[in-house]
């Protein structure tokens, strides 16, 4: 009996309690699926479009294709760095899990900061994405009708899309694979028909010496160096999200694998076809003062109207509609499993709350609503400023990027050659490359908070810094005036039950072999009287 409930646990379930947490969340995903969570994420179709009109303004088109193939090389890196540390750590908790076992006697202190600095980015993340496809949303709408939409009615409008994503994850977590699977084939179908479409429609398609050299300021600075590295924003908040395998693990099928080449998959898969979307749209500019200032509010809108007209325009943005709407889903998604997991370990305010499963959906409901909760906030600071929605992005890559380093730091100053490796390693150029991420990551974060235009005012001015430096003064400070006092790390929530049947099986084992062992040594002191 045993024999056979023991044969019935597979592997990454095993690998899991020996990590010290027993299996709650259904493991059904496949390796694809795993991916697919990703890739939606990054999605192309939302980090690309959303911000493509900042990218034009700050360095033009050769920082839009360039920057796009410089960013993805360095992401690789990081990805690369992560996933062979996911291969041995396949736990939904992900990044702050790995700084634990990799810092040592300091894994409790780097647990924590990587924990919070991850769902800052999360939160961002999450709002980033819906709030681009609302901003799209009222854009599509004003086309067809020519409504003049104020930004409370946009902040409305995301909050709709928030409680619709929160419900789906709510309700509907059977379907989340299938959902995450058209999601993937959404952005690679999308990006061929958008592609073709506007390479055959389009009449007076820009140069190539456009396309690929054509430098644009309109940001108030005259460095242009400074510039350039503005636009680079576009293409790193694109390359975000890519944890999000590693925060399914616990429903993924031979997680060790699957996870860790979710990850690289994510960032390969996206290049390529980024790559293609990007040069599509930027041959699709016929006027760029037009684009720039178009009526529609989205530049995206515009290329799509001078290509193909009114009605081939409302039918390719229905395409980026659909990819954005599958990409904030997933990204609820991995939201709420980071919610879960941390809190699973005692590191939030309510976490007696937030990392339950609810019994019948098999979801994690409250950490669903919380991270559509804590989305929506991040949502109001549009109605302060126009520029907000550059401030949320660049938070969402802040936030993440530093959760993505802190365990690659963890690793090369702490663990050393003491790393025990999964299946999937990076060998001899584990150390260069993690030094590569971990100097890209110090890079962006410090870009990142920098004012994208001069001169800069109450309205133009990058919020991001506040956020960031309030955010920075909760987690640091929480930690020395509270939580260094209690907080251990991660937490087994492997039951006392289980502990104790293993303790009462272990002892019957042991009892049998020494009354096995008497018998033996009385038979043996029978013969001997005998003889």
């Amino acid at each position: 009996m045993k024999e056979a409930k023991e044969a019935k646990v597979d592997r990454s379930e095993q690998r899991l309690r020996e990590l010290g947490y027993k299996q709650e969340l259904k493991r059904e995903l496949t390796s694809f699926t795993n991916f697919s969570v990703s890739f939606s994420v990054v999605s192309i179709l939302t980090g690309l479009t959303s911000l493509y009109g900042t990218a034009l303004n700050s360095g033009g088109p050769v920082v839009i294709i360039w920057g796009w193939v410089f960013v993805s090389a360095m992401s690789m890196c990081v990805a690369a760095a992560m996933a062979e540390i996911c291969s041995s750590y396949p736990t939904s908790g992900g990044l702050y899990y790995w700084s634990s076992k990799l810092a040592g006697h300091r894994g409790p202190f780097y647990a924590w900061i990587t924990g919070w600095w991850n769902l800052l980015g999360q939160f961002g993340c999450t709002a980033g994405i819906d709030f681009g496809l609302a901003l799209l949303l009222c854009s599509v709408i004003s086309l067809g009708n020519g409504w003049v939409y104020e930004r409370w009615e946009v902040v409305l409008v995301y909050f709709a899309i928030l409680i619709v994503h929160g419900l789906i994850n709510t309700f509907l977590v059977k379907l989340m694979a299938i959902m995450n699977t058209i999601s993937v084939w959404i952005h690679i179908g999308g990006v061929v028909i958008i592609l073709v479409t506007l390479l055959v429609k389009t009449e007076n398609k820009a140069s190539a010496s456009f396309v690929f050299t054509e430098f644009v300021n309109n940001t108030g600075w005259s460095s242009s160096v400074y510039v350039v590295l503005l636009g680079l924003l576009q293409s790193q908040f694109t390359m975000t999200g890519y944890d999000a395998s590693a925060h399914m693990t616990e429903e993924t099928k031979n997680a060790d694998v699957a996870g860790p080449v979710g990850i690289l998959m994510a960032v390969g898969v996206s290049f390529v076809a980024g790559l293609g979307y990007l040069i599509a749209l930027t041959f699709g500019i016929q006027d760029l003062d037009n684009v720039l200032s178009s009526s529609t509010g989205n530049p995206i809108t515009q290329i799509f109207l001078d290509s193909v007209g009114e009605t081939g325009a409302l039918l390719l943005l229905v395409i980026l509609l659909l990819a954005q709407f599958f990409c904030g889903n997933a990204s609820v998604t991995a939201n709420s499993r980071m919610i879960y997991a941390f809190s699973r370990d005692g590191a939030m305010p309510g976490s007696k709350y937030l990392h339950r499963i609810h019994p019948t959906l098999k979801s994690p409901v409250w950490g669903i609503w919380l991270s559509c909760f804590v989305s929506a906030l991040l949502g109001l600071l549009y109605l302060a400023s126009s520029v907000a929605f550059s401030a949320i992005t660049s938070i969402a890559t802040i936030g993440l990027y530093i959760s993505y380093g802190l365990p690659t730091f963890c690793k090369l100053v702490y663990a050393g050659d003491n790393f025990e490796p999964g299946p999937i390693t990076l060998g001899r150029l584990s150390k260069p490359i993690g030094i590569i991420a971990c100097i890209w990551i110090v890079f962006i974060t410090v870009l990142f908070v920098l004012p994208p235009s001069a001169p800069v005012t109450a309205q133009s001015m990058n919020y991001t810094v506040v956020i960031v430096a309030a955010a920075a003064v909760y987690i640091f400070g929480n930690w020395y005036f509270n939580a260094r006092h209690w907080f251990k790390g991660p937490v087994s929530n492997i039951d006392l039950e289980d502990n104790e049947n293993d303790f009462v099986a272990g002892s019957l084992k042991k009892s049998e072999e020494m009354v096995r062992a008497d018998k033996a040594e009385f038979d043996e002191k029978e013969k001997e009287e005998i003889n």
